[in-house]
């Protein structure tokens, strides 16, 4: 993928119900910047020429993280979320990764769902905490 599908993956966030923050870390040049970094920590899925489902990767070099996976509601309940976290898994072992996680809000079950299919655990013994110097991050 490239900075060139830009306006299709905002536009498939915004089918899949996925938060944009378009000021901040989903910005055009926050995007591009990621991409330029790490080209193949974006991963596609397209039907023809359409953008479908994507999956975005990041790393802190010992820990892989599946970010805003993201399936068009008319291509779900086919296998494509579970091919994109299966090549998610892949270009992070390329980078000698080999713990994959993902945050996922409670009340969507389901994502909960897919990923226990896919072999990942959830911890309920951990709180997660963040800071943002704002909302746009």
């Amino acid at each position: 993928m490239t900075i060139n599908n830009y306006d299709e993956i905002l536009q498939l966030w915004l089918r899949a119900s996925l938060n944009i923050r378009i000021k901040g870390r989903d910005s055009k040049s926050a995007i591009e910047s990621q991409m330029k970094s790490n080209p193949d920590f974006f991963i596609g899925a397209f039907e023809k020429s359409d953008l479908v489902g994507i999956v975005i990767l990041s790393s802190d070099g010992r820990k892989g993280w599946i970010n805003r996976l993201a399936v068009d509601p008319d291509y779900r309940r086919k296998g494509l979320a579970k091919t994109l976290i299966n090549e998610a898994e892949k270009v992070l072992k390329e980078q000698s990764i080999y713990v994959f996680s993902a945050l996922i809000e409670d009340s969507n079950l389901g994502s909960k769902s897919l990923f226990k299919k896919c072999g990942y655990f959830e911890h309920k013994n951990i709180t997660y905490f963040s800071k943002r110097d704002n909302d746009e991050v």
